[in-house]
């Protein structure tokens, strides 16, 4: 049976590409898209991928996600630092989640150090670009064998 990953991508991601491309990359959140549904494919999983500016969107996701998705992946971008509530929603629902950040987010300012989801993750991806989304569906076959 096919296993489902949602994939939440938070703010500011629908800028990738043209979006401090130093930092971040110049690929668009649609190529990222294209080869994470190709490379899940490839592993027999099924990718439901969205992107939100708006905090509660994400939180609705996350608990409409319980009995519909297997894991989930989560870039939220600078919610990530600051967002109880997607936190919380994680931990409501205990569907396996990998976090991804594209840049290294240790490596830069102090503030985004922190991660709120990190505690209620299974594990964290940062720092290889849009290649961590790659890693993180291998990562989720590992985990919902």
């Amino acid at each position: 049976m096919t296993k489902s990953i949602l994939v939440i991508n938070g703010p500011n991601l629908n800028l990738l590409g043209t979006r401090e491309p130093d930092i971040y990359g110049a690929e668009t959140l649609a190529d990222i898209k294209d080869r994470m549904t190709e490379k899940a494919a490839s592993l027999d999983l099924e990718v439901d991928f969205r992107q939100s500016n708006i905090e509660g969107e994400i939180v609705g996701w996350i608990q409409d996600a319980r009995g519909r998705h297997d894991a989930i992946v989560i870039n939220a971008g600078a919610l990530t630092h600051t967002s109880v509530a997607i936190m919380d929603a994680l931990l409501a629902v205990g569907i396996p989640t990998v976090e991804v950040h594209l840049s290294n987010i240790f490596k830069r300012e102090e503030f985004r150090h922190h991660s709120y989801i990190s505690s209620v993750a299974v594990g964290m991806i940062t720092g290889f670009g849009s290649a961590g989304y790659l890693m993180a569906v291998d990562a989720v076959k590992n985990i919902v064998k």
